[in-house]
């Protein structure tokens, strides 16, 4: 899989069919990464997910989609294929993928009938046909009225490459907008149930993920741009996650990954906490993923609108139990309060994330800390905090020089952090210190 970073987009591609037919693992094969979580159980994918797929140079976009299964009564069913229906409108050519071994079913002829209403062209896949010599299994598909079937083995790579062909060949070519390196990365994060994609959701102004009641809806992890005057921000909905290991087992281990590896190449995670229940010890579970993957933080008090306790009164405990010292701001997606100063505050955390101390200002803030408190000592010897500088940034990282590493203690060290913390507004940025003996 390409990053969308300075690419040019040929087209979108929308991938629909039944539930279990093969689409996830049509996509990891195009893609080339394992990004869609593949599993036994029927509708595991959920949302709508969109990736950036590469072939021969061309680059398009490529949405994996819910199974479409109109029978379906569950409380997924309907959102499932709202979320397939946005897809296709939102698609230049759409893939309808179904199962060769199954044979036809009453539910690809149904899609093949919205599909044909969309007007949006159509490439009819005939998936898991793994012996090239049972090809002709694909011919049953014609009967759909979308065109000539092409047979494919998503598991084991069979056709794909001419389906890659005349995907490419059937694009418009018009370039869209690329996402560059500036690009604020947000990672949403929280429990399951706090209120994830409901916020993505009001903030992006439409529905882009599917919302319900019932914990773990969310699997995948999903990546929607949002653009705000000149600031373009990558949102990313992630799964639940569980504080003890042993409750996650087979999708909800695999959709936690991805929750992990969102909060690792995001610059920001927003972690929710639902207000109407207040902090619990699992949200400071959460708060530590987004610190250990090195992400400026927020704290989002989610569900304000019905929410009966004051920031006063959640911000010392979480000042005490957070050591990044993140920013705390309620928020509601039904009435959209806060949604606006969220913004603010992710472009403003992200400046300083990504920005730079001068080295003058940086030693004279540490001529400052050597005045302030006196540094610890051992055997005769005083540590000496000599001088100082920034060596890297997103997130800021910095080289202190002392006269011996050895007697920087732990206490002393996170004492440095805090006070650089507080004098350089870095409240909610991960800080890195360098301690080095200076030769």
């Amino acid at each position: 899989m390409t990053s969308a970073d300075d690419v040019e987009i040929a087209g979108t591609v929308a991938i629909v069919g039944f539930p279990n037919v093969g689409k996830s693992t049509l996509v990891n094969r195009l893609t080339e990464t394992r990004t869609a979580v593949v599993h036994e159980t029927p509708g595991v994918t959920r949302d709508r997910k969109e990736l950036v797929c590469e072939w021969s140079g061309t680059h398009f976009r490529l949405i994996d989609t819910g199974g479409v299964d109109r029978a379906d009564r569950g409380p997924f069913g309907p959102q499932v294929a709202a979320q397939a229906r946005v897809a296709v409108e939102e698609a230049d050519l759409v893939l309808l993928v179904v199962d060769a071994k199954a044979g036809m079913t009453p539910g690809d002829e149904e899609l093949a009938e919205i599909l044909r209403s969309s007007r949006r062209p159509v490439l009819v896949l005939a998936n898991k046909l793994d012996d090239p010599r049972r090809d002709l299994d694909a011919l049953e598909f014609h009967r759909l009225g979308l065109g000539d079937p092409i047979p494919v083995s998503a598991l084991h790579g069979h056709g794909t490459g001419d389906l890659l062909d005349e995907v490419v060949r059937r694009l418009p070519g018009r370039a869209e907008r690329p996402v560059g390196e500036e690009a604020i990365k947000v990672a949403i994060l929280g429990r399951p149930n706090v209120g994830k994609s409901s916020l993505l959701n009001a903030l992006v102004g439409r529905e882009r993920v599917i919302v319900s009641e019932v914990p773990g809806t969310t699997r995948d992890a999903i990546d929607t741009v949002l653009r705000r005057d000149d600031t373009t921000f990558v949102l990313v909905d992630t799964a639940g996650l569980r504080r003890k290991r042993k409750h996650r087992q087979g999708i909800e281990y695999y959709s936690e990954l991805r929750a992990l590896e969102a909060a690792e190449r995001a610059d920001v995670a927003l972690v929710l906490v639902d207000a109407s229940e207040g902090v619990v010890e699992q949200d400071l579970a959460v708060a530590d993923v987004a610190r250990k993957a090195a992400c400026a933080t927020v704290v989002l008090l989610s569900k304000w609108d019905i929410a009966d306790v004051r920031i006063e009164d959640v911000r010392p405990r979480l000042a005490v139990k957070l050591r990044q010292r993140p920013p705390v701001i309620a928020v509601s997606a039904v009435t959209g309060r806060g949604l606006e100063r969220l913004l603010d505050t992710v472009e403003d955390l992200f400046s300083r994330y990504a920005g730079r101390i001068p080295t003058a200002e940086l030693n004279r803030a540490l001529g400052e800390l050597r005045e302030a408190r006196q540094p610890p000592a051992r055997r005769g010897r005083r540590l000496n905090l000599l001088y100082g500088t920034q060596v890297s940034s997103r997130p800021p990282r910095f080289r202190l020089f002392v006269n011996d590493r050895s007697l920087v203690t732990r206490d002393y060290g996170y004492w440095v952090e805090n006070e650089l913390r507080r004098r350089f507004r870095l409240e909610g940025v991960p800080v890195s210190i360098d301690f080095v003996t200076s030769q």
